[in-house]
């Protein structure tokens, strides 16, 4: 907890406090604030059973922290409930976003990540959250998480009541999709519990139809090391050679079984300006971003969520866009240019870029 202090009074009303909470969250920004117990006992025996089967690849820390993932109290002495809050994020009409999906020279990248760090937008808020709620009753324990920590966010939420773990294991809410951030804050404060939201993907299976590399393996089940996002974001080896022209042009992230998501009609664009598009990366030419220096990476990405990749891994993903970009000069001068002037690593990547090429004629 953040503060050594004793817990509030228990005179006061929990039930009006938790209702100014959820006012406050939404003049801070959030679209909905809920509260869960720290029960996760069957999210606890799904992780066991995704981690038996090595889904989560190369990520040790989804098994590293033992059951502080799925036991609040052990993570956060004193826990007795999370108040768990959403903020959307889409910048942008989805019909636009799909049609940069493998456009033939422009890069595609998940749309979480085109502004400023969420981490930080949503931590900042859950922190004036929290000083709102000590000026209301005074010091009282409290940790915030924002996708930073062993937080089981997705249970958290559902059983918050902001919406159903889908079958592409992304959080829906039945009036605004999926297109929002998760943050949450771990408190002592006894505060009512909501009711868990009641899942809606009846017989829908578009997600996993949609999904470039076959990564959602089963409704509910995503094998991670398939999945395009851990291919791009999370994995520091090669791209697997037979994930590469799955890949299209998608060099951070995947957004496709959102953005074919029915319930995804409901969404809406967000009004938060951290979250608008930088240095014009909702529809930068492949090329251009591959000719980026790293000193020029490294200042355009800035605050940006893209910096923990790395400049090594970004020119990994790029070239392998560029290898299933139309055939063009730009393009095969942008791949030459690399040659003997990058890291093996992304060489590696280079070559069969070009040889995606000149087996196309050129």
């Amino acid at each position: 907890m953040s503060t050594c202090e004793p817990s509030p009074s228990s005179t006061i009303d929990y039930a009006e406090l938790k209702r100014e909470i959820v006012g406050w969250a939404g003049e801070l920004g959030f679209q909905q604030t809920g509260v869960s117990d720290i029960d996760l006992a069957i999210a606890d025996a799904r992780l066991e059973e995704w981690l038996q089967q090595n889904y989560h690849g190369s990520m040790a820390y989804m098994a590293k922290h033992g059951s502080k993932r799925s036991h609040p109290g052990e993570l956060v002495p004193g826990t007795l409930r999370v108040i768990s809050a959403r903020m959307d994020y889409l910048p942008e009409e989805q019909q636009h976003v799909r049609s940069l999906l493998d456009h033939e020279s422009k890069a595609y990248l998940s749309r979480y990540a085109l502004g400023r760090d969420y981490h930080k937008v949503l931590r900042g808020r859950l922190r004036a959250l929290a000083r709102r709620i000590t000026e209301r009753i005074g010091n009282f324990g409290y940790r915030v998480f924002v996708d930073s920590a062993p937080v089981l966010e997705k249970a958290i939420a559902e059983k918050a009541g902001l919406g159903w773990i889908g079958k592409h294991s992304n959080l829906l809410n039945k009036d605004a999709g999926s297109w929002f951030f998760l943050g949450e804050l771990y408190t002592d404060l006894p505060l009512p519990i909501d009711t868990s939201a009641s899942a809606h993907c009846g017989t829908c299976r578009a997600c996993l139809d949609v999904c470039p590399t076959q990564a959602i393996v089963a409704p509910y089940t995503v094998d991670a090391r398939r999945c395009i996002s851990y291919l791009t974001i999370e994995s520091f080896d090669p791209i697997p050679v037979e994930f590469r022209k799955a890949m299209g042009n998608r060099v951070y992230g995947c957004d496709d079984c959102q953005l074919f998501c029915p319930w995804n009609k409901f969404a809406q664009q967000t009004s938060e300006t951290d979250f608008s598009p930088r240095h014009e990366l909702d529809s930068a030419e492949l090329a251009d971003l591959f000719a980026w220096s790293e000193s020029e990476w490294l200042e355009k990405t800035e605050g940006s969520a893209i910096r923990r990749i790395g400049f090594e891994r970004w020119q990994r993903n790029i070239a392998v866009a560029l290898g299933n970009a139309e055939s063009t000069p730009a393009v095969i001068a942008a791949l030459k240019s690399r040659l003997g002037a990058t890291t093996p690593m992304v060489e590696e990547h280079v070559v069969w870029a070009l040889e995606q090429h000149a087996a196309a004629g050129l």
